[in-house]
């Protein structure tokens, strides 16, 4: 059990067949996260791929995360949320500029918190891919518009994810502070990785 404090990165390997835990502590607290296979990083979570699988632009429980290879990584085993964005992306501090202004450039943002932790493991720019935002609410319109609205989670909802393979986990607690994804106040969340439970005999 890690407390990740709020605007922080965070990361482990997570081996096959264990369940990693998101609890969402305070709510309305948005994760961005990313995940490899431990043993090759070429290999690494594809939102086009996950989305295709699925048939759904949003993940809860039964979602696989399939890699470029077209492989599972991990599978949401529980959702006590309900739903979990694939297209909102990671805030930056070039998104922000373009998005908020430039008085927002000093801002942390999640790119940072990716490069940072993904260097402790060999990863640069150029290995960062579209993540996935737990409990991040991104509606979308008739019309294909996409919103980033208040969460739809709240205080002790959680995902939990059983590694298929040998994975490495990164995550950004997001900082964001200009849209509502974290309520406009970032907050701490628990990450869990623990045995998956023993089957009855």
């Amino acid at each position: 059990m890690t407390v990740v404090p709020a605007r922080t990165a965070w990361s482990a390997v997570v081996r096959a067949g264990e369940l990693l835990t998101i609890t969402d502590l305070h709510g309305n607290q948005a994760v961005d996260f990313l995940v490899y296979d431990a043993d090759d990083t070429a290999v690494r979570y594809s939102a086009a791929d996950t989305v295709h699988a699925q048939g759904n632009i949003f993940l809860t429980t039964g979602s696989v995360l399939m890699s470029n290879e077209h492989t599972p990584l991990m599978t949401v085993t529980e959702d006590t949320c309900g739903r979990h964005d694939t297209l909102g992306g990671a805030c930056s501090k070039e998104s922000n500029t373009l998005r908020y202004g430039h008085h927002t450039w000093s801002q942390h943002g999640c790119v940072d918190n990716f490069l940072a932790e993904g260097a402790r493991y060999g990863l640069g720019k150029r290995d960062l891919v579209s993540n996935i935002n737990w409990y991040m609410n991104v509606p979308v319109e008739k019309d294909g518009t996409l919103g980033i609205v208040d969460g739809i989670s709240a205080p002790g909802l959680r995902v939990t994810l059983r590694a298929d393979t040998d994975v490495l986990v990164l995550v950004s607690n997001c900082p964001q502070i200009n849209n509502p994804c974290n309520g406009f106040e970032p907050t701490a969340v628990d990450m869990t990785i623990g045995a998956a439970p023993r089957s009855a005999a």
